[in-house]
């Protein structure tokens, strides 16, 4: 963004500037971080008054500050100082509020070159005032500009929504999770890391020889896990499928084998666990720097999905979403583009996935489409396209063209983003979690939990 100023003598009174803020919850860390304000009022996951309600109040300083970014960046801008500044605070702001702040001219003294500046920051959503005041500065005399893309960002990285999963998914029932194949170091660890967290309880099947011998690696202990001996991968993933169809399992989890052994299984005919939708896999990814989880579909299973199997994508992401506390999800069809152009079938099949939710076709969630990338999750782009929408700026769910767009997304997002990505398939009679030799531990753990809460709601809420 380049920054220009206003010197003194291109202002008078009256003259006035703004800018808005989406105040994000690491918006609030990285203030106690810098300011060394830890006061738990202003975390977002923390309780700072003890009513059990976790408060995330934008701290004053942090507000007060969205005025000097106006006065040091618009008006007067570069070359700014200080003299004074009073602050009076007449409601909160909380993360989550997106927020303007204003300065405008009130007084001028041509012998030190001062102004006298009302200040105030409201909040967009009702315009309730959040704070005013005045400032008195030492203004500019000469015209400056300045890049602010020559100053560092910042990331804060932490898995703030993973870890709410794991914690909604403690005290639930272990879920009963055949492993088909964990004859591998991080197939195993990954089980029985879950197992210790008692988000799964895991029978283990494949090669009991080999899978002893991971566990011995790994000094770990499998008294009290049931191992079936299943050398073969082929029938080790049929035993899987068959434990669920007599009840004994309630999920199913990859191991040291090929997806398409573990999903051809699923899907035979007389013995697999169709349940009448196509099977989709979601990504949910924990991405540095959003203030919501991001599902991410269908990035691993359906190469080339037709309107049809989108149906399916979208409704399984949709209720996905749902059971994970999103009460409403808001659900973005990508494209190139944001406007439909008959030759680009993807804008086609977005338009009409957002017509089928509107009649009643697809329910639980909001969609929209098309979408491009940016307009779908910034604001700022979807406003700069005048696209007037729920969703648009605001997706929470992502519904990708084909395999590849949305594996490349999954991956850009991991490695460029630093996000945690979490994958279950669904759409059969059970959650399947597929996990990559390349995951970390929080990741095996997630999709664990995403597994778990996703079955309690099919249990308690789905149909």
């Amino acid at each position: 963004m380049k920054i220009e100023n206003r010197p003194f003598d291109e202002l008078e009174p009256g003259s006035s500037e703004s800018l808005r803020r989406l105040c994000t919850q690491d918006d609030l860390l990285a203030f106690a971080n810098i300011s060394g304000n830890h006061n738990p009022m202003h975390i977002f996951d923390a309780d700072g008054d003890g009513d059990g309600t976790p408060e995330a109040v934008a701290p004053g300083m942090f507000v007060g500050a969205l005025v000097s970014a106006v006065i040091g960046n618009l008006l007067p801008g570069a070359g700014t100082l200080y003299r004074a500044q009073s602050l009076v605070f007449h409601n909160r702001a909380h993360a989550g509020d997106e927020l303007e702040s204003r300065v405008t001219v009130t007084g001028m003294n041509e012998k030190d070159y001062t102004l006298t500046l009302a200040t105030e920051v409201r909040r967009l959503s009702d315009d309730a005032l959040i704070l005013s005041g005045v400032a008195e500065v030492e203004a500019p005399r000469r015209k400056l500009s300045y890049s602010s893309h020559d100053l560092p960002g910042l990331v804060v990285q932490r898995h703030r929504h993973f870890e709410k999963f794991l914690a909604r998914a403690a005290p639930l029932p272990a879920l009963v999770t055949a492993v088909v194949c964990p004859e591998e170091r991080n197939a195993l660890a990954g089980a029985l890391l879950a197992r210790r967290h008692t988000l799964i309880e895991p029978i283990l099947i494949g090669n009991a020889t080999k899978i002893r011998e991971v566990a011995e690696a790994l000094e770990e202990d499998l008294d009290g896990i049931e191992i079936l001996d299943e050398p073969a991968h082929d029938a080790a993933a049929r035993r899987a499928v068959a434990l669920v169809n007599e009840g004994r399992a309630e999920a199913l989890m990859k191991g040291h084998l090929h997806t398409d052994q573990l999903l051809r299984a699923t899907l035979d005919k007389a013995r697999g666990l169709r349940a009448g939708r196509r099977l989709t896999h979601v990504f949910v990814m924990d991405v540095p720097g959003l203030a919501h989880p991001l599902l991410v579909s269908d990035a691993a299973i359906n190469i080339a999905p037709d309107l049809r199997t989108k149906v399916d994508i979208v409704q399984n992401a949709i209720e996905l979403a749902v059971s994970l506390g999103i009460e409403s999800p808001k659900v973005g069809v990508l494209s190139a583009v944001e406007t439909v152009n008959p030759d680009i079938p993807s804008s086609v099949d977005a338009a009409l996935l957002s017509k089928m939710a509107e009649r009643g076709q697809i329910t639980g969630g909001l969609v929209d489409g098309p979408l491009a990338m940016d307009n779908a999750v910034d604001i700022a782009a979807a406003r700069a396209k005048g696209i007037t929408s729920p969703v648009a700026g605001h997706a929470e769910v992502l519904v990708v063209p084909n395999l590849d767009a949305g594996n490349m997304l999954a991956k850009q997002l991991t490695y460029i983003s630093h996000a945690e990505g979490a994958g279950l398939v669904l759409g059969a009679k059970v959650p399947i979690i597929l996990n990559s030799r390349a995951d970390d531990d929080m990741s095996r753990l997630a999709s664990c939990a995403v597994a778990a809460l996703h079955h309690n709601w099919q249990r308690e809420d789905g149909e």
